[in-house]
């Protein structure tokens, strides 16, 4: 049971997308990508080293002599350049150059830090993606995105810098923790919102089997959201039109993750930006009011929020106006002329933006 999506860049063939249920194949594509008996370097994090580390060293060590695994401790707040010195100093240490090889064994963090190290260190050096989670099997391993946080603001030193292979063995998902599962299940959905009408009633009609990690569910719903990220990141690999149409939900998202001291997932984030934007929509009358709540209510049977307690409005726009996405002061925002219909605009206004989170911001004496 496995797929392959090929992704391209500059209209000719950049990397594969295996999706699989092992590690069995992992050796012979770095050998046909021509890493034969070259050093490799497994970059993982402190939670998953315990669960797959050994599984994939052990997969590749007809590949090379000299694999090394370092390890990052797990969580967001490690995701700086500091942790990316020390990723560096072992490089050194242990004569890395130009041909030989990354892994990227974790989920979105591990993803991007690897994906950065690689980026820079000696101006380049090749990696590929081996994700772990719902959430960087079908977003972040997907388009070359890579970098670090800075003092608090997400991903604010970073580079495009493309993998030379994506491996997705989706029986690792069976691991994840309920919250980190439906984290990544709020990319997913984003997907279907913002480019597949027919996507999202899909998942609808699947959402037990989804729920319950169904492989063959899964292996198509996997797919099909890769195969859209795939679509969009061909268009505009280096966001700079159609790509931006992916930060659907992650406009006000990142700042609410900001806001709580990232003591929520990445996901639960990005699906209460996802209201908010879905609501800023209907307010401005390009959805319906039925079109909201439908999309809003949508995300509880897989298990995110839809409202949130503790936050405090005028702070989320103070940071959203701070983040990357920010424009000459105008804050980019995605918006929904409908399911599977998202378009970019700067005409969302602090007011906008107030009543949205005012929207989700769960009162007790309210409800």
């Amino acid at each position: 049971m496995s797929n392959t999506i090929t992704v391209n860049y500059d209209k000719k063939p950049c990397y594969d997308i295996c999706l699989t249920t092992d590690f069995n194949e992992l050796s012979d594509k770095i050998i046909g990508l021509g890493f034969e008996n070259r050093r490799i370097m497994i970059i993982t994090d402190s939670n998953v080293k315990e669960l797959y580390a050994d599984s994939v060293k052990e997969a590749i060590q007809n590949v090379s002599d000299t694999i090394i695994v370092y390890s990052i401790p797990a969580g967001e707040e490690n995701k700086n350049l500091s942790e990316i010195d020390k990723i560096y100093e072992v490089l050194i240490e242990n004569r890395f150059d130009r041909h030989d090889l990354i892994i990227a064994l974790g989920g979105g963090v591990v993803g991007d830090m690897a994906g950065f190290t690689a980026a820079t260190f000696l101006r380049g050096i090749a990696f590929i993606q081996v994700p772990t989670t719902l959430l960087a099997q079908t977003d972040s391993s997907i388009g070359g995105k890579t970098g670090v946080d800075f003092k608090g603001y997400k991903n604010m030193v970073g580079a495009f810098y493309m993998p030379k292979l994506v491996y997705m063995n989706i029986s690792v998902l069976n691991s994840l923790s309920g919250r980190q599962y439906a984290s990544g299940f709020a990319e997913v959905m984003k997907h279907a919102l913002i480019k597949d009408a027919n996507f999202y009633s899909w998942l609808i009609e699947n959402m037990y089997e989804i729920d319950e990690k169904d492989p063959e569910v899964l292996l198509e719903m996997i797919t099909r959201s890769c195969e859209i990220k795939k679509a969009v990141v061909e268009k505009d690999p280096t966001e700079k039109g159609d790509r931006v149409l992916l930060n659907f939900g992650h406009t006000l998202g990142h700042a609410i993750e900001k806001a709580k001291n990232f003591e929520l997932f990445h996901g639960e984030c990005v699906a209460l930006g996802a209201v908010a934007a879905a609501f800023i929509s209907w307010k401005k009358e390009f959805i319906s009011m039925e079109e909201y709540y439908e999309i809003r209510d949508m995300f509880v049977p897989f298990n995110l929020p839809i409202s949130i307690e503790d936050l405090d409005a005028d702070e989320v726009i103070k940071l959203a106006k701070s983040d990357k996405k920010s424009d000459l002061n105008k804050v980019k925002f995605i918006l929904l002329k409908g399911i599977g219909k998202a378009f970019v605009t700067y005409d969302v206004t602090d007011d906008d933006m107030k009543n949205a989170l005012n929207e989700i911001i769960y009162i007790e004496d309210n409800e």
